[in-house]
């Protein structure tokens, strides 16, 4: 149609001086609004319809294409003055559509009933009185590409749904004129991703009635899915038959239950017709709701997207954003692969990943990340590692994401500067879809003039798709991460006690293959006489049950290490615990005491793990411990204990076996791995050689802890003397003596009374309230003297909370806490221990000759006041 008059109306010759804009590659724009619209244009039912384009200069809008008339209408006119009072006109300068019945268009002064020979309408002929009108507006407001006209012989001929799928038709239009205003004004020397460019498009309209699945389709729908006309049951389930299965997901979410439908949705999908060929069609379609709010029809319009058909270069992209999507587990991790597979290919300058949360756009990832490479409004939003801005500052992206389409600004596009400064030489927006709804956004820009093809924009389109679900995937990670970690960490230690003579660290790394948390846990406990239980287990399985049962062997653990068991009877009590819970799990643990004054470890492994050494010279070993069985296993397991000397210098490593072991690294080969990277790190500081153990894997199968001990010595070892307490009148009066002998020979004499003070209390609430072996602990360390009395009770003591002036007892505690630094009372195997601190000036731990204290016994025999 598009090279012959149409009967009744004179077509403007096609010259390059009407209507035409000729560009270096002398490809005119005339032409290819008719390659774009001849196709489009036939199926919307009308009498005639036209389109009107921008002319060069920007002064008149220009006849560029015209399909269907007859003999009996005339008067349209070959262009119309931007300026002037037309409908056409004033269409594209509002940006809103117009539907003119006769009546409405007489105001107007465009009909009459004597046809042409009536006034003229802008210069033109006059339209008969019996006709309606339709224009509709093309392109947004940043850029409008000209205007549809719609012309009907009827007088109501635009009811509500001729004027949705028209404002369908539109939309399709100005989707082949941006294509194809891309490809005349793109450069031929710059080289093209895709290859080809746009085909004719092809379109047709239809009415789903979503209540019963009948569908009434026009010739043109059933000759883009390969159906004869005449085979065609108006059932939905025929033409969907014929989609591709990958991507019937994203057409049946348009009327999903429980979403709100947007005003218009766009979809490129993929066909197989029935002689195999794989066809891609542009989907525009909006869901009617009826008063309840419930999906009741939907009105489309299908076009052939065939310029959407992949090449072998943007399959090999897609393919391989696709292969990094999937092991991207965290929204971090998008936005690096989007930068990392996008930007050299696309020769961008900037590219922006964002997050759509509520009202704002949560940065990502930001390429280049320095804030100087980016416009003043996103630097002053800068109030953490990124931005952090709200829509509504930028007005343009804003309006871009409600449409939910790709946008292609070209360079000096009049933007807000908080995106102009992206991409002077052009940008690109890419929504990122994902489930019906706009989840984020990607930026796109470049700083030297850049021109767009429609190659770039089938692969920006598929682009965000790819993204857009990936992010809510990542999301939906995330947020279970954060869960599962913060379940996970809640369970395990704050923070490792500060240890004498050596220094501990615990690193911890949540499985990032599933969301389930896990069972891994460590554990550093101080006990008695300057030894520290160091623990690390891992309870089998990933799920809030293993996780439970870690939390409550950690705690049985601790408590019987505290009381005072040895290792191995710490295993048995904790074995016994386990097989009394009604649980299947099992749990692997390795227990280690550790003198810190004598460098003395003892050892009992119950299936986990072997620990590792690294000893002062640089080498390493993987310890020779004798196992039990995991516990939970056996009730009558036995857990021997193995005992190492550890010289000052050592570097113990206890870890599970996420660390060691996974689906592509055997246990063997990853002890050996981790044993070298424990030989090459610098054991100064502590804290950096767990961090080189974890190394830099991003993808765990498992749950990873690591608990990492360096033993320096002591360099002043604590004193100590013990006193059993014998249950006689003057039991007070000899622990006092013995504690002044002990702490003279010591050299602490500024203290001295408040140490009897104490002594005296809490042995004579021993002696009182307890029975059994009483027993006095004194020891001196570094600037503290610590006094213990032990007893056979393991009710610990209460402090009161008032003393009447007449009560003759019950202040002995409060004594006890006002004289001491701290004090407390700790159970032991069949009783108790209650403790008081005392702190000492630092030269009190040297005599007089400035010999270390401690060199003399206490003098027997003196007496005490």
């Amino acid at each position: 149609m598009s090279g012959e008059p149409v009967a009744g109306w004179t077509l403007r010759p096609r010259r390059a001086d009407t209507a035409t804009v000729a560009y270096d590659d002398g490809f005119r724009h005339t032409e290819a609004v008719q390659a774009v619209t001849a196709r489009i244009l036939g199926s919307t039912g009308a009498e005639l319809t036209a389109v009107y384009v921008p002319a060069e200069g920007g002064g008149d809008l220009q006849l560029a294409e015209m399909v269907g008339g007859s003999g009996g209408l005339h008067g349209l006119p070959t262009g119309f003055p931007l300026s002037g009072n037309s409908p056409v006109a004033a269409s594209f300068r509002t940006g809103l559509p117009l539907w003119l019945s006769p009546a409405e268009l007489a105001h107007y002064g465009v009909t009459t009933p004597g046809g042409a020979d009536a006034p003229p309408w802008d210069g033109a002929g006059m339209l008969p009185s019996d006709v309606s009108l339709a224009v509709l507006p093309l392109g947004g407001d940043a850029k409008r590409l000209g205007c549809l006209v719609v012309m009907d012989k009827a007088p109501d001929a635009f009811d509500a749904d001729r004027r949705h799928l028209l404002e369908l038709h539109a939309d399709q239009v100005s989707a082949g004129l941006e294509a194809v205003a891309a490809r005349v004004m793109a450069r031929t020397e710059r080289r093209s991703l895709l290859g080809p460019g746009l085909d004719t498009l092809r379109g047709g309209a239809f009415t789903l009635t979503l209540a019963t699945g009948r569908i009434d389709a026009d010739v043109h729908v059933l000759e883009l899915f390969g159906v004869a006309p005449e085979q065609f049951d108006r059932r939905v389930e025929t033409l969907l038959a014929h989609t591709a299965p990958d991507d019937l997901p994203a057409l049946m979410s348009i009327v999903e239950p429980g979403r709100l439908p947007s005003p218009g949705q766009q979809l490129s999908i993929r066909i197989r017709r029935p002689n195999g060929e794989l066809r891609w069609l542009s989907l525009r379609c909006r869901v009617l709701v009826d008063a309840a709010g419930t999906p009741e029809r939907m009105l489309g319009v299908v076009a052939d997207a065939s310029y959407l058909r992949p090449s072998a270069d943007e399959v090999s992209l897609v393919q391989q954003l696709s292969a990094a999507l999937a092991g991207a587990t965290t929204i971090r991790d998008v936005g690096r692969v989007v930068v990392a597979t996008l930007r050299a290919p696309l020769e961008a300058s900037r590219v922006a990943v964002a997050e759509l949360e509520a009202d704002r756009f949560v940065v990502s990832v930001l390429d280049p990340p320095e804030p100087g490479a980016w416009p003043a409004a996103w630097r002053s939003e800068w109030r953490s590692e990124w931005p952090d801005a709200s829509c509504h500052a930028m007005p343009t992206l804003e309006s871009m994401l409600r449409a939910g389409h790709v946008a292609l600004w070209p360079p000096d596009a009049a933007l807000e500067p908080g995106l102009a400064g992206i991409g002077p030489g052009g940008l690109a927006v890419l929504p990122l879809p994902s489930e019906g709804r706009i989840v984020g956004v990607c930026l796109v820009g470049w700083d030297e003039e850049h021109r767009f093809g429609p190659e770039e924009r089938s692969l920006l389109t598929a682009t965000a798709g790819l993204v857009g679900q990936a992010l809510v995937r990542a999301h939906a990670l995330d947020a279970g991460h954060e869960l599962a970690t913060m379940l996970q960490r809640s369970l395990l230690p704050r923070k490792l006690p500060s240890l004498p003579g050596g220094v501990a660290v615990a690193r911890y790394l949540p499985a990032t293959m599933g969301l389930e948390v896990g069972g891994d846990w460590y554990d550093v406990i101080p006990l008695s006489d300057g030894h520290i239980a160091l623990v690390i287990g891992d309870v089998e399985g990933h799920s809030a049950g293993a996780a439970t049962i870690m939390g409550q062997m950690r705690t049985a653990i601790r408590a019987y290490a505290v009381e005072g068991h040895p290792p191995d009877v710490v295993f048995s009590h904790a074995n016994r615990l386990l097989l009394g819970m009604e649980t299947d799990l099992f749990a692997t643990c390795c227990y280690v005491d550790l003198d810190m004054e004598e460098g003395i470890a003892w050892f009992v492994r119950a299936g986990h793990l072997p620990p590792l050494l690294r000893f002062p010279d640089g080498s390493t070993e993987e310890l020779s411990v004798e196992g039990g069985p995991p516990l939970g296993v056996a009730a009558d397991g036995e857990f021997p204990l193995t005992e190492v000397g550890l010289a000052p210098g050592t570097v113990l490593v206890l870890l599970t076996d996420g660390l060691a072991e996974s689906a592509a690294l055997p246990l063997e080969d990853g002890l050996r791995r981790v044993r070298e990277l424990l030989a090459r790190a610098d054991p100064a500081d502590a804290g950096q050689l767990a961090d080189q153990l974890l190394g830099e894997t991003k993808r765990r199968d498992d749950d990873v802890a690591v608990l990492v001990l360096r033993y320096d010595g002591m360099r002043v070892r604590p004193t100590r003397a013990h006193w059993t307490v014998w249950r006689l009148p003057d039991a007070v009066m000899h622990a006092r003596r013995f504690t002044a002998r002990t702490l003279r020979s010591w050299t602490v004499a500024e203290e001295l009374d408040v140490a009897l003070l104490v002594v005296s209390e809490l042995v004579t609430n021993a002696i009182a309230h307890t029975q059994g072996e009483v027993r006095l602990d004194l020891t001196l360390a570094a600037d503290r003297l610590r006094i213990a009395v032990n007893d056979a009770s393991p009710r610990a003591p209460v402090k009161p909370t008032s003393v009447d002036w007449e009560s003759t007892g019950g202040r002995g505690l409060l004594l006890v806490e006002a004289v001491s630094a701290t004090w407390g009372s700790v159970p032991l195997s069949g009783g108790k221990q209650v403790w008081s601190e005392i702190s000492l000036q630092p030269d009190e731990r040297l005599g007089a000759e400035g010999d270390p204290a401690g060199t003399a016994g206490p003098r027997e025999g003196e007496e005490v006041p």
